[in-house]
């Protein structure tokens, strides 16, 4: 099995960026395809150990996969419509991004740069575009933490992924962010069947992700 590439170092985004001739050219914004809510228990690592966190969640499982990540869709519209307030030409990338079908960057640079890990060269040809806004959505759901077969935390509504801006001519990263939201339910969260708590929990870190990738991008009142 092949070895995904990790993921680039933090890179803040230059204060100066949109008074810069960064300005020029066509920035084009993307988001992966989401994936499924659902259920981990990271720590649960032996068969037996992972059968049994799972088994005492069962019904919180089938809940969470039948949570919606519809709220996530007005972040790609959002990160344009911040864009183009800064003077940028938009272009929105309608079809979802199928990261794992992309070929890893295999460019190299000064080792004081940072660079993406995928070669999204195809995007640059089809859309005409100079940079490219990325927001990679790798999992959400709820997470339990575990110790073998004990539980060491209560469980949290979690999304997970990373943010770029890419220069697509060198693909240097200009900007790069992980995205790591986690939300306890208020109150209990052992309600089933809908576990109100943690259902909450769930949407409002679907919140505060889109929040979190695109406060780089508001301009300064």
């Amino acid at each position: 099995m092949a070895v995904p590439p990790a993921p680039p170092k933090p890179v803040e985004l230059a204060p100066d960026f949109f008074a810069s001739k960064a300005k020029s050219g066509r920035i084009g914004v993307a988001v992966s395809e989401f994936p499924k809510a659902d259920t981990q228990f990271p720590g649960a690592y032996c068969l037996l150990c992972l059968a049994v966190a799972s088994g005492a969640h069962s019904k919180l499982t089938d809940h969470v996969r039948t949570l919606s990540t519809d709220d996530l869709k007005p972040m790609q519209a959002n990160l344009a419509e911040l864009l183009r307030k800064r003077g940028m030409d938009v272009v929105v990338i309608d079809a979802p991004v199928k990261m794992a079908e992309l070929p890893d960057f295999k460019g190299t640079g000064s080792a004081e740069q940072a660079f993406s890990p995928k070669d999204f060269s195809a995007l640059k040809a089809k859309h005409g575009i100079d940079r490219l806004v990325m927001v990679n959505i790798g999992y959400l759901g709820v997470w339990r933490s575990y110790s073998a077969y004990v539980p060491t935390d209560v469980p949290k509504a979690v999304v997970g992924g990373h943010g770029y801006l890419i220069d697509l001519s060198t693909h240097r990263l200009e900007w790069s962010a992980p995205l790591s939201i986690s939300r306890s339910a208020e109150g209990a969260w052992d309600e089933p069947p809908k576990f109100p708590g943690l259902t909450n929990a769930y949407f409002q870190a679907l919140e505060d992700a889109i929040q979190a990738v695109t406060r780089p991008f508001v301009a300064a009142k």
